[in-house]
């Protein structure tokens, strides 16, 4: 016979976190669930039928992907510097990458505007070539941009930091450029972080309210004049009420819910891989 096993119990630091975590799982999961099945699917189609509707959610999920593409352009360079590279002032820089993370988002917006709003030196020039961002698409993914790429260079980073240099050090004594090592090496090492990093940047740009708010509020987009999804959830609650706003709030949450889960799946069958 066998020798039996006797069952053992999780020890009480154990049954405490377990009760812990469920209830901030309980916390997050209650609230979206409760609202997710208070409208039915014909009141979701029909709202979303609604060109003021279809056109926001458009404009956000279009501005959300623009954001994150300039993020990938721009970012992972910087990422990678960051990772690579020891010099003076770098923990104040890295500090300064997360400030949009911790400011009102209200205050970025007004930041923006004094930036690039047409009565300012760098809004003049990109005015003059065409390119304005006062109430318009271009302002919408700057808005996005500057809340949300904190999320992306960061992870960026950690995924540089966990690619051995020496893989880049070989490369180079095989005759690889910089550029190849970076290519070749680096970058596809470091993908998976920096994947998770646009993920996230994304996911954080399309929720944006108060930057967008202030700096793009209605924008020309596909022959109508929307606003973001969040301004139009807040704008339907504040004038017509929870009913009004319900059926728009649940179709944002299902569309990002389902982006969201398409993106990670890919990203963990890349891990796995």
């Amino acid at each position: 016979m066998g020798k039996l096993r006797l069952l053992r119990l999780p020890s009480s630091m154990t049954t405490v976190f377990i009760i812990l975590g469920a209830l901030i799982l309980l916390f997050i999961l209650v609230p979206l669930m409760k609202m997710v099945f208070s409208s039915s699917p014909g009141t979701l189609f029909s709202t979303l039928m609604e060109s003021e509707v279809w056109t926001s959610i458009m404009l956000t999920m279009y501005a959300g992907l623009v954001a994150t593409i300039a993020g990938l352009i721009l970012g992972v360079p910087l990422a990678y510097l960051l990772a690579r590279r020891e010099f003076r002032g770098k923990r104040l820089l890295e500090g300064l990458i997360d400030v949009p993370i911790v400011i009102p988002h209200s205050a970025a917006g007004i930041a923006l505007l004094f930036v690039f709003g047409q009565s300012f030196f760098l809004g003049r020039i990109f005015n003059s070539l065409g390119i304005g961002f006062i109430d318009t698409v271009a302002g919408v993914v700057i808005a996005m941009m500057f809340v949300s790429i904190p999320f992306l260079i960061d992870s960026a980073k950690e995924g540089f930091k966990a690619v051995d240099p020496r893989l880049e050090k070989v490369s180079r004594t095989l005759g690889a450029s910089p550029w190849q090592s970076f290519f070749h090496i680096s970058l596809p090492l470091a993908w998976r972080s920096i994947f998770a990093g646009s993920v996230m940047m994304w996911a954080r740009g399309v929720s944006e309210f108060g930057a967008v708010l202030i700096i793009a509020y209605h924008v020309p987009f596909l022959g109508h004049y929307p606003t973001v999804a969040p301004i139009l959830v807040a704008e339907r609650f504040e004038s017509f009420g929870l009913d009004s706003a319900l059926p728009v709030a649940v179709l944002i949450i299902l569309i990002s819910l389902v982006a969201f889960i398409v993106l990670r799946t890919i990203a963990y069958k890349g891990t796995k891989a």
